[in-house]
């Protein structure tokens, strides 16, 4: 792996910039120094979400050391760090930190061995199984770059560095810690998130929706109880649970628009403790994606009409219709500024290459907490994807080899230094362009 990532900075370093080459040396000599051991540190030491506390000293110490003035405990176990550096604009870079209850089967000699004690009390492995080890390593290259080179940069550096992201409750929990009124509303924001499935060395700039909006939703079905033989006795929740669930297929092909993005599945289904019993509830757990207020209007309106009608279809009398609970744990699509994003785009095909970018087309609806940062009040954003995966592996799978691990799998893992080095490179290509001292925000 090594190997691979210092033949591709030789590469790279031929065909840039000599400013952005004196930076790529720059990073590679503080990876090689200190964030790969940084980095090591960091994924054998996961921890859970709003249990960051070892991970968010750890990330506070060594952005102190760099010279921000931090604090800690923003939000349960977010810290902020800042650097004012002279007029021009406020602008905020977050990393997300926590980790993921999944036990390391990756292989890896610094594979986490960790184990923690979850919320509901039980003792869990945990695993950097999403690459928010990348982030915050990151994050720490990031300060110790702009710290040096204050000369090229004027304004206020605001570093954050996020609690459970996982649980999407992180960044509402340092909103409702009055992060803005404490601390300065950033005139713009960033963030990034390494990718398992794009090449490493690359990058991805959406400059519309990098991650959908999500939410959680539990459907109650109501049954009468019966012997199994005698099916005409009772009113079966199983059945009428798979019919809700195929019923629940139409409503994104049926009630989107064509063009608008939407996924339901249904994740769970629970009903019954034995062969021949007819139980009298089942239990639906559901994950909704949507990309506007329309869209999660429409889907969520559907999963209602769906359910209880097909209650009625059942029999079932008004008052024991199914019932659906939309959870508070939601979050909005991540919606990039447009042109704050197309601007940072020809800044990194400026200074890291041409080729910088990876432009496949997103597939998936993954989703993100970052929005509660950036949505109300607005702050100009931008999103974006550095690669973790060698090409060379992506090629194998896609030629019938192993194949890559994706997030959140217990053999998931990336190529650390192309990773690392690359997610400092463009947070520094991205602050250098937005904090100078004559530059406004447009709102």
């Amino acid at each position: 792996m090594k190997h691979f990532s210092r033949a591709l900075l030789i590469g790279l370093l031929a065909a840039l910039p000599v400013q952005a080459a004196d930076l790529a040396k720059a990073v590679q000599k503080d990876y090689d120094r200190h964030l790969g051991e940084l980095f090591r540190h960091f994924h054998s030491n996961p921890e859970l979400s709003m249990m960051e506390d070892q991970t968010a000293a750890r990330l506070a110490k060594e952005i102190r050391a760099a010279g921000f003035q931090v604090t800690e405990g923003v939000g349960g176990t977010g810290l902020v760090a800042l650097m004012e550096n002279g007029p021009g604009p406020l602008v905020m870079m977050r990393a997300d930190m926590d980790g993921l209850p999944v036990q390391e089967k990756s292989g890896l000699p610094y594979a986490s061995k960790a184990k923690q004690v979850d919320w509901d009390g039980n003792e869990v492995f945990v695993m950097h199984a999403c690459g928010h080890d990348v982030h915050i390593t990151s994050l720490v290259g990031t300060a110790r770059y702009m710290a040096e080179h204050r000369d090229s940069w004027s304004g206020t550096l605001m570093l954050v560095g996020q609690p459970a992201e996982e649980r999407v409750g992180g960044a509402k929990a340092m909103r409702e810690d009055k992060i803005w009124e404490r601390f300065g509303q950033p005139d713009y924001a960033l963030a990034f998130h390494v990718s398992s499935v794009v090449p490493a060395g690359k990058l991805v700039a959406d400059p519309v929706a990098p991650y959908s909006g999500s939410d959680t939703v539990d459907i109650v079905i109501h049954g009468v109880g019966a012997h199994g033989a005698s099916p005409h006795g009772g009113i079966d929740p199983v059945v009428l649970g798979s019919q809700i669930v195929l019923g629940l297929q139409t409503v994104v092909s049926r009630s989107l628009p064509p063009r608008e993005p939407g996924v339901i599945t249904v994740g769970s289904f629970h009903s019954g403790t034995k062969h021949n019993i007819i139980s009298d509830e089942a239990r639906l757990q559901l994950t909704v994606r949507s990309e506007s207020a329309m869209g999660r209007r429409l889907l969520l309106d559907g999963i209602k009409r769906v359910a209880e009608n097909m209650g009625r279809v059942a029999g079932l009398p008004e008052d024991m219709l199914p019932e659906v609970y939309v959870s508070d744990e939601w979050v909005p699509p991540t919606l990039n500024n447009a042109e704050l994003t197309n601007e940072l785009r020809t800044a990194w095909q400026s200074q890291l290459g041409d080729d910088i970018f990876h432009e496949a087309k997103r597939l998936g609806m993954g989703a993100e907490d970052f929005p509660f940062f950036t949505v109300d009040p607005y702050i100009p954003s931008t999103y974006f994807a550095v690669g973790g995966t060698p090409q060379k592996a992506l090629d194998a799978a896609a030629n019938g080899g192993p194949p890559v691990p994706t997030h959140h799998s217990p053999i998931f893992k990336i190529e650390p230094e192309a990773s690392v080095t690359l997610g400092v490179e463009a947070t520094v290509v991205a602050l250098q362009k937005l904090l100078q001292a004559d530059r406004v925000a447009a709102r």
